[in-house]
This record gives structure tokens, C-alpha cells and sequence, in this order.
């Protein structure tokens, strides 16, 4: 995605063109979001992510073969940039349900953080590694992606767990909203996810860094790369100690106060006029989102049952992709009217805000002592006998 993203750049020097690839990539995701964790709950899920994966595949050799004949045009690029799109939800469902059928319920949480540490080590080493094959050739990105996802692909559909196919149920409009449904009547999940949409949303500063590395903290691009990398390896740091020691209690309170850390990190990197306080301040902000998706995305888990896992992965991720794409445009309207540093500090503390406020409008999120629940109907489902 990030080679697309620079490819169009080249071909067309637009930076519309540019905003029209992450544009092109969020919209057909919207419409398939639903119907993506619909599956995710009629299908074997493994089987799900592996298609998904030789379909990226594909779409990565198209795009070698397209350069090398000098065929690739902004239209074409925009094209499998929808294709993208339109499979992540797919992939993203399947992956999210797929995990708590791998690991005993004890585990989760542990498995959780162990997927986190992974996944920002891809954050750090993935556009860096990008950078230099893209240095070489341009195809040299898209044939190495497309031979990853082969590799993947196949990873993926030799994992084998316990699959029993459920009762053949007609597709309507009512199966598809389950999930929805589901979240909207459990406060702890609607407490969960709604405090991931609002934090990410007021309080992401990602879109105003290439300022601050310019005009604020002076840094330049290599300074931007490394703010950029700040809240990844302090994530890193805080995943590896949480796949080690699992929060054992507290964890709606740490949730909660995890979030209120994260805001005020905010607010003390758009005050800050310090380059090394900025990237300790970005990392610490990390380390604090991560306690946040490792224990929300657990208890999620373990409050779903197993026939509901893909429809509601599917809302959390069709949230998550809209606090991301909104808090960037957030982003940009609050710094025009407020200014940049007055843009971030006002995020941090609206950020603080809804920790605070979640507190009291989701009591069961925040009184959870542990991640398992007593009374889950859904534990009993879950066989770890994955091979």
C-alpha cells in the first residue's frame, strides 16, 4: 500500500491523485465491512484469510507485470487499490475471529499482546525495508509482496483448528446487522469499542507530524521518520512485557487510565519544544495505546461468542478504520482553526475527557476486574486443539 501510495506520486506529482489511493482504499471497505464478518461467521476462517492473501497476491504481481510493460496508469493503480480495499475487511474479520480459536482462554490475552509486538515490529521494519527495494526498482516491491503473501497464503491454510460448520441460516439483512445489534446491547463492548473510535479520533497526532519535524521541533525527514517510529517501539516494549505477565486484575480501571496517559502524552508532545522529549513522550503514548488494544481487544474476545466473533470483529474494524480515516480529517479542521499545537493539545484533552467520561457511562467496562468472566457462555466453545 505504501509503494502504491508512492508510485502515484510519481506517475502523476498530485497530491490529490495521492489522497484519492487512501480514499479508494477506505470507501469499498465501508461496504463491505458487514457482510465481510458475515462470513467470517458461516466460513472456515483460515480458509477466508488465505484467499484474501493470494488475492493480494495477485494483485501484486498485476501490478509488477503492469510496470515492467509500461502499462501502469493512475487508473489502474486506483483500481487495485479498491480491490484492496474492498478484501481487507475480509481479512481483517477472519484473522480477529480466528485467534481465540487457536489458544486456550487462558492464553488470550498473552496471544493478544505477542500479536501486537509482531505487528509493530512489521510497523518498523515493513516501510523501512519498503524504502530501500523501492530504491532498487520499483517491481522489486511489488514481486517481494507478492511472493510474502504466497508464502502467507499457504501458512494460513495449513493451520487447522476444530471447525464444525454451522446450521445453513438464509442471508438477510438482520443476519448481516447482528453484529451491530450484538454491540449496541452489551455495555462492556459498546464501552470498548466507542472509547477506541473517540480516543483515536481526538487524539491521533500522526497527520500533523511532518509539521512538527519541520517547523516546530526542526528535525527534518530523517527526524520525521523517527517520530513516526516513536509509538511503535514504545508499543513494542509494552507488547513484550504483556505477552510475559497478562493484567490479572483491574482491567477496566487500567483500560481506562491507559487511555488518560495517552492524552496527556499528547498534550505534553504539542507543548513540547524538545526533539528527545518529543519521541520519549510519542513512545510512552505507544506503550499506553497498546495496554488499551491488548485488553479491549480481549475482552471483546471473551465477551463474543464464537458464532458472533466475525460480525463483531467486522464492527470493530469498520470503527477503527473510521477513526483513523476521521481523525486525520479532525485533525486538519481543528489546526486550521486552532493552529497545529493547538490542534494537538485540544485532541489530548478531549482524549483525557472520554477516559473520564467512560467511566461513568460504561460501569461494566469500567468495574471489570479480570479479563475472563465467570458466567462467558463462550468459553465453552473455544477448543484449543489447533495444530
Amino acid at each position: 500500500m505504501l509503494a502504491i501510495s508512492w508510485h502515484m506520486y510519481e506517475l502523476t506529482s498530485s497530491a490529490w491523485d495521492l489522497g484519492l489511493v487512501g480514499l479508494f482504499q477506505f470507501i469499498p471497505g465501508l461496504a463491505t465491512t458487514l457482510v465481510a464478518g458475515h462470513c467470517a461467521d458461516r466460513m472456515h476462517r483460515g480458509r477466508i484469510v488465505a484467499v484474501c492473501l493470494a488475492v493480494q497476491a495477485v494483485t501484486a504481481t498485476l501490478l509488477a507485470v503492469s510496470t515492467s510493460m509500461h502499462i501502469v496508469t493512475r487508473d489502474v493503480l486506483l483500481g487495485l487499490s479498491l480491490m484492496i480495499g474492498a478484501i481487507r475487511p475480509f481479512q481483517m474479520s477472519g484473522q480477529q475471529a480466528l485467534l481465540p480459536m487457536l489458544v486456550a482462554q487462558p492464553l488470550l490475552a498473552r496471544s493478544m499482546a505477542l500479536s501486537t509486538v509482531v505487528q509493530q515490529v512489521c510497523v518498523i521494519v515493513g516501510p523501512a525495508l519498503g524504502g530501500l527495494l523501492f530504491a532498487i526498482n520499483v517491481n522489486a516491491v511489488y514481486l517481494t509482496c507478492a511472493a510474502l503473501f504466497c508464502v502467507s497464503a499457504v501458512m494460513i491454510a495449513l493451520v487447522r483448528y476444530d471447525y464444525v460448520a454451522p446450521p445453513r441460516e438464509r442471508v438477510s439483512a438482520e443476519t448481516i446487522l447482528a453484529g451491530l445489534r450484538f454491540v449496541w446491547r452489551n455495555p462492556l463492548l459498546l464501552g470498548g469499542i466507542s472509547l477506541d473510535l473517540f480516543a483515536v479520533l481526538f487524539g491521533g497526532a500522526t497527520a500533523l507530524l511532518p509539521i512538527y519535524a519541520k517547523q516546530i521541533l526542526h528535525a527534518g525527514p530523517q527526524g520525521l521518520g523517527l517520530l513516526r517510529c516513536a509509538p511503535a517501539v514504545g508499543a513494542l516494549c509494552v507488547g513484550l512485557v504483556m505477552s510475559r505477565h497478562a493484567i490479572k486484575s483491574g482491567v477496566g480501571k487500567k483500560l481506562l487510565i491507559a487511555v488518560a496517559v495517552y492524552g496527556i502524552c499528547i498534550v505534553a508532545f504539542g507543548l513540547s519544544r524538545s526533539f528527545p522529549v518529543s519521541l520519549l513522550l510519542l513512545a510512552i503514548a505507544g506503550g499506553a495505546d497498546t495496554i488499551s488494544v491488548v485488553v479491549r481487544q480481549t475482552l471483546i474476545q471473551l465477551e463474543t461468542p464464537n458464532q458472533m466473533r466475525g460480525r463483531v470483529a467486522a464492527v470493530n474494524t469498520l470503527f477503527i478504520g473510521a477513526s483513523n480515516q476521521l481523525g486525520e480529517f479532525e485533525s486538519g479542521v481543528t489546526a486550521t482553526v486552532f493552529g497545529v499545537v493547538g490542534s494537538v493539545v485540544f485532541g489530548g484533552c478531549a482524549t483525557i475527557l472520554i477516559s473520564a467520561a467512560w467511566s461513568r457511562l460504561f460501569k461494566p467496562l469500567a468495574r471489570r476486574d479480570t479479563l475472563n468472566s465467570d458466567d462467558l457462555d463462550s468459553a465453552k466453545e473455544i477448543q484449543p486443539n489447533a495444530q
